[in-house]
């Protein structure tokens, strides 16, 4: 493995994939766990794939939606939303970089195809992963995210930063908002 692979997200580096204006996807302010409402903790304060945690809070399985993607090296990045299965409500945005030196052609080829969400991939395929929660944000949206989100400009929501290790290896950063909770 190169040692060029962060070992911690990097918010700014993640929003720059796709956001020459970061504030056009929104402004974060670093919170912690116990500064966020019980449903967004519940949403975001945890070592889990948010694939699992917001179809558990929504009760309902989730898409993917794959926004935009680029392919820089090794290095494959999109953009996505994960929508309700039952109703297409949105319900996360995200952002993922993943080094594909760490996951087998199978795994890469289910990826590239756009049609799951990464966790469900990734416990479908048995990869031995765990995520680690790095930062907690609360989040002002920008003109893409309102759009996105559906929501009113000066409302705020939640997001995290977190990254995925492939057997013991930093493998997938993530940036990770959820739509905001009544």
């Amino acid at each position: 493995m190169s040692d060029s692979r962060a070992v911690t997200p990097d918010l700014d580096t993640l929003i720059a994939l796709f956001y020459p204006r970061p504030e056009d996807l929104g402004q974060f302010e670093e919170v912690a766990s116990q500064d966020l409402a019980r449903d967004y903790r519940m949403l975001l304060a945890h070592d889990s794939h948010m694939t699992v945690t917001v179809e558990r809070f929504h009760n309902d399985k989730v898409d993917v939606r794959v926004l935009e993607s680029r392919l820089d090296g090794d290095h494959y990045s999109r953009k996505i939303l994960l929508t309700r299965q039952g109703d297409g409500q949105v319900v996360q945005f995200g952002i993922m970089r993943l080094d594909f030196r760490c996951v087998n052609p199978a795994v890469r080829r289910e990826i590239e195809s756009r049609g799951t969400p990464l966790g469900r991939i990734l416990i479908e395929h048995n990869v031995l992963r765990e995520v680690h929660l790095t930062r907690l944000y609360r989040i002002t949206p920008g003109p893409d995210l309102v759009k996105l989100f559906g929501m009113q400009p000066g409302q705020f929501t939640y997001g995290r930063t977190a990254i995925i290790h492939f057997d013991g290896e930093p493998a997938v950063e993530l940036i990770e908002i959820v739509t905001p909770v009544a």
